[in-house]
């Protein structure tokens, strides 16, 4: 039998299947608890229980058989129909023997005459009279036997109507247990990622439609004990949302925003020459021509020359002035104490050999002045304590060429940490990039190399498919979501490669909440590496606090081009920049001091006596060393509602429980296009993996508030049908037939309830209009 798709009515007279496979609808289920390693991307509409109908009608009485007042009178005019002859010969028997012995006694016959006469009479008499009374005899059997029939009739039929009504009353039972669990069931379930998949991307949506899937994802993650690094470059603030649960669950997340923040942000240091001069080529190329236009050979030459030059790990600031040097007069520099003498005499003799000198300046001045909006990078590091959600967003303020420059730096240098970061349990470690459609197409695949190497979990969120993204989407091993597309062309080519005749399923309260929660495209992030920057004077880090999202110089490492360590902090002796760690990726175990990560409590589903789980909601406990403020422990799903703009508007929308149970069962569905695609509410998400048939497709609702519904469950579709089937609820008083216990000695067990024969909607009324069949 063909699986129904979510939402679609099954056969009223069955239940959901316990080994029912997941339909084409639905993503495949992992055989195992969920996890940590498990991003749950949304909630799924779907009814396991279809809706019962109406109630089985009363069985109708038959008409009771009785006996025709017309047969009968029909009986007795045949009969007396037949017995004229009779009555006739009777009556003139009689009447002339009467008057042949009134003539023989008065003498006018003679006594012989007489009594011959009168007894011919007497015989024809008796013989009608004898035929009457047997016919009238034959009448009464016949009367008597028809009674019989109809007798054997009536108890057949009371027999028969005895067999319905408890048949009927079986119906009534099976439709009130189908009804029962109908209006009690589960009609929303997790939506994870199966297993092998290391990268999701999403293409389309909104800001609030990301801000939505951002914190259902990542609050899945930080209340399992994963760790979320976001990239915001979309210069909104998505994770604004995610930031406040964070906050009220125990994790201070750490947040940066660019370019007032890049001074504490240094994530170039530690790197070889090599490395650093493909970051600085990348970042440079972002804002210039396409990559396919130029060699990168020469550009790479100039950057790993001034490198050479300037020796040790120089900074940002130091490359851009060795550009300048070689370029052009470098006294200025010298002056800063940005390069020494030596260096920018160097540079300059470089500059003037070989024929291609004014090719070389031409290339360092394009590259000084791309690279020159990093010069502040790491100039004004402070000590910050480490946090299981760090966010490096945009200020909405940047340029276009701007945030592309820091984009692509935020991106490579995260690239390159995670090639020498060893690999870890899968999705531990989760890494968002929002707005990834201003990146170049060679940066987000070293980006998603480096993540499947290092096991971290990728989501790339595009709010376009330019050219660059479209054969990119849910290449390898990667599930492909799609949002709201505004372009018309991105709708029309992501339908296409959906393909037709795809029906989905979209429940009512996914339209309702997402056209009721407010955009935050004008909310901003607050700065804690900016708040600590305020009151870094004469604070040494200590145990668990590193610099900022960078390294202190090495031991026996001369500072790089006059880039020192804030006043007041010393600098790390011993150990290179791989010790310390980076506050962007997760810590090594044995380097995180004891109670300094807040402790989390897994996730537990009971089984009571009702048919559907009771989930105990995982919490965070917040160590000693949190702010205060905080809560101590508190729900996820009560975090959210609280704490979260998506939390607060469901909350709303579902405080009518009448409202809320008739939204609940609405539902529509429809076939992907490229009109539905730009349709899509705020929060919806199809999702896109690949199977041996052909793309399968599972519309999902993003909203994280949905987790604190009752109608919600932490399950899958698939793991919820292969539950063990719940054990009917026995009545108190009777005896158990799984245990076999019996009453307590000191109470009487009451008689089994049977529901009454005549349960449910009465039947039809009889219409004398029709003839009976």
């Amino acid at each position: 039998m063909t699986p129904p798709r979510p939402g679609q009515l099954q056969d009223p007279g069955q239940l959901p299947d316990p080994a029912h496979p997941p339909g084409p609808g639905q993503l495949p289920d992992p055989a195992h608890p969920p996890g940590p390693g498990q991003l749950q991307l949304g909630w799924q509409y779907a009814a396991a229980c279809p809706d019962p109908g109406p109630p089985p009608r009363r069985p109708t009485p038959p008409e009771a058989e009785r006996l025709s007042p017309d047969w009968v009178a029909a009986q007795r005019r045949e009969e007396s129909r037949l017995n004229r002859p009779l009555k006739a010969a009777f009556a003139v028997a009689v009447v002339l023997g009467v008057v042949l012995a009134a003539l023989g006694a008065a003498g006018s016959l003679g006594a012989l005459l007489t009594g011959l006469a009168v007894t011919c009479c007497a015989l024809v008499a008796a013989v009608s009279g004898y035929a009457l009374w047997q016919g009238e005899r034959a009448l009464r059997s016949r009367m008597a036997d028809e009674r019989a029939r109809i007798g054997r009739v009536r108890e057949a039929q009371e027999s028969r109507l005895f067999a319905w009504q408890a048949e009927h009353a079986a119906q009534m039972q099976a439709w009130q247990a189908r009804k029962l669990a109908y209006e009690q069931q589960k009609r929303w379930y997790a939506v994870r990622l199966p297993d092998g998949v290391h990268q999701v991307d999403i293409a389309g949506g909104t800001i609030s439609g990301w801000s939505a899937m951002l914190t259902t994802a990542a609050a899945s993650q930080l209340a399992a004990g994963g760790e979320i690094t976001v990239l915001d470059l979309t210069g909104s603030a998505v994770a604004l949302d995610l930031a406040g649960f964070a906050r009220v669950t125990g994790t201070d997340p750490l947040t940066w925003v660019l370019p007032g923040d890049l001074p504490r942000l240094d994530l170039d240091r530690g790197l070889g020459r090599d490395a650093l001069a493909e970051l600085l080529w990348a970042v440079a190329a972002a804002a210039g021509e396409p990559e396919a236009d130029r060699d990168p050979s020469l550009d790479h030459a100039i950057l790993e020359r001034v490198i050479d030059v300037l020796g040790g790990q120089p900074a940002i600031a130091g490359v851009a002035a060795g550009l300048r040097a070689l370029a052009g007069d470098p006294g200025d520099d010298v002056a800063a104490g940005l390069i020494t003498a030596a260096q920018a005499a160097r540079l300059t003799a470089l500059s003037g050999r070989g024929t291609d000198a004014r090719a070389v300046l031409e290339r360092a001045w394009v590259l000084e002045s791309r690279l020159r909006k990093l010069a502040p990078a790491g100039t004004g590091l402070v000590p910050l304590p480490r946090s299981k959600l760090r966010v490096v967003a945009l200020d909405r303020r940047v340029g276009t060429v701007s945030s592309r420059v820091l984009g692509t730096y935020l991106t490579a240098a995260l690239t390159h940490l995670l090639r020498g970061t060893p690999p870890g349990p899968r999705w531990r470690h989760t890494l968002f990039v929002l707005g990834a459609d201003k990146l170049r197409g060679g940066t987000l695949d070293r980006l998603s190399d480096a993540c499947e190497r290092s096991a971290t979990g990728l989501v790339l969120a595009y709010r376009t498919i330019p050219g660059h993204v479209r054969p990119r989407l849910g290449r390898g091993n990667a599930v492909a979501a799609f949002m709201r597309l505004a372009d018309a062309e991105d709708a029309m080519a992501v339908s296409e490669q959906l393909g037709a005749g795809h029906r989905l399923v979209l429940a009512q309260l996914t339209e309702t909440i997402g056209a009721s929660v407010a955009d935050t495209a004008d909310a901003t992030y607050t700065s804690t590496a900016g708040e600590a920057g305020a009151s870094a004077a004469g604070v040494s880090p200590s145990a668990g606090v590193s610099l900022s999202a960078g390294v202190p110089p090495v031991a026996g490492v001369p500072p790089s081009a006059g880039v020192s360590p804030p006043a007041g902090v010393p600098p790390v002796v011993g150990g290179s920049s791989r010790d310390t760690g980076h506050l962007l990726l997760p810590e090594p175990a044995g380097d995180m001091p004891p109670g300094s990560e807040p402790s989390v409590s897994e996730p537990s589903v009971s089984d009571p006596d009702n048919s559907e789980p009771s989930v105990s909601e995982p919490s965070i406990s917040k160590s000693s060393a949190s702010a205060p403020g905080a809560s101590e422990s508190e729900p996820v799903s009560m975090a959210i509602r609280t704490n979260t703009g998506w939390g607060v508007t469901t909350a709303k929308v579902t405080a009518d429980s009448e409202s809320l149970a008739e939204a609940l069962k609405r539902s529509h569905d429809f076939l992907t296009g490229p009109d539905e695609l730009r349709g899509l509410p705020a929060s919806a998400m199809i999702i896109s993996y690949p199977a041996p048939g052909g793309p399968q497709l599972v519309l999902a609702d993003a909203n994280p508030g949905i987790g604190g519904l009752s109608s919600a469950t932490p399950l899958t579709l698939g793991e919820f049908r292969a539950r063990p089937a719940a054990k009917p609820a026995v009545p108190a008083g009777q005896a158990s037939p799984a245990d076999g216990s019996a009453s307590p000695p000191d109470t009487a067990a009451p008689p089994p309830i049977r529901p009454a024969p005549n349960l449910g909607p009465p039947p039809r009324r009889l219409d004398w209009r029709r003839g009976r069949s």
